[in-house]
């Protein structure tokens, strides 16, 4: 049987909300943000396992308030995060590695961000489909805009074709051991990529760096946003009072 674990992450401070309560704790229609992930992966068909990644000294919280007082039975684990998103990925993957071995047939790594409520069962049996077949997804979107890179100066400097830029969204999906070899590679050299000013801001950079494995795009939802400020959460209650 697959295994199939979901690392939900939620160590962020959300500085960009402006509230003195993480934005993963704030509520959305009566429930805390966090709640929603978690909810359509404790339904879903297609994940076996949770581990959620939260900020230092918050375990107990998030044991007691979220995952015992919803009942979430697939969370397996609750660890802390680091002081960088790859850190707290870091940290989920090690706490899978407590328990999957390398020789494990058919482990996939589901990556999650836990303000990002609005995941769907049908979003996830697609990344399923994909990820069997090729090692590596990422949910995504086209964008609707017309993007400019910019220069150092702030001019423009070119314009991609419309056509092939996709809005990345998570969940990112991998097979155990292409993932977990590239992120303790990535720990290995974070100090020259800092030196060199990179900045490794979703796991299929990661992938796509230190690795030779390309990585899918596979269609998500334009509902699928990840709540990152104040406007962001007046959309997500539209949504929810929507559907």
């Amino acid at each position: 049987m697959d295994k199939n674990i979901a690392i939900v992450l939620a160590a962020g401070s959300g500085s960009r909300m402006g509230t003195t309560r993480k934005k993963q704790y704030l509520l959305l229609n009566d429930k805390p943000m966090l709640y929603y992930s978690l909810h359509t992966f404790e339904e879903s068909k297609y994940i076996t396992d949770i581990i959620l990644v939260v900020g230092a000294g918050e375990e107990d919280y998030v044991r007691e308030e979220i995952v015992k007082l919803y009942s979430f039975q697939k969370v397996r684990e609750i660890v802390h995060g680091g002081k960088e998103r790859y850190h707290s990925v870091h940290a989920g993957i090690q706490a899978i590695s407590t328990y999957i071995t390398d020789s494990t047939d058919n482990c996939h790594v589901w990556i999650h961000d836990g303000a990002r409520p609005f995941i769907t069962e049908k979003i996830l049996e697609r990344l399923y489909g994909t990820v069997k077949e090729t090692k590596a997804c990422v949910t995504a979107m086209p964008v609707k805009d017309t993007i400019k890179i910019a220069d150092g100066d702030g001019y423009i400097s070119t314009t991609p074709n419309r056509n092939l830029v996709w809005q990345i969204q998570t969940p990112q999906v991998f097979a155990y051991d292409l993932v977990r070899e590239a992120y303790e590679t990535l720990l290995q050299k974070e100090s020259t990529l800092a030196h060199r000013g990179i900045a490794v801001t979703d796991d299929a950079m990661v992938v796509e760096t230190f690795t030779n494995q390309k990585v899918k795009l596979v269609k998500g939802d334009y509902r699928n946003i990840k709540i990152t400020t104040p406007e962001d959460l007046q959309i997500a209650d539209i949504f929810y009072k929507t559907d």
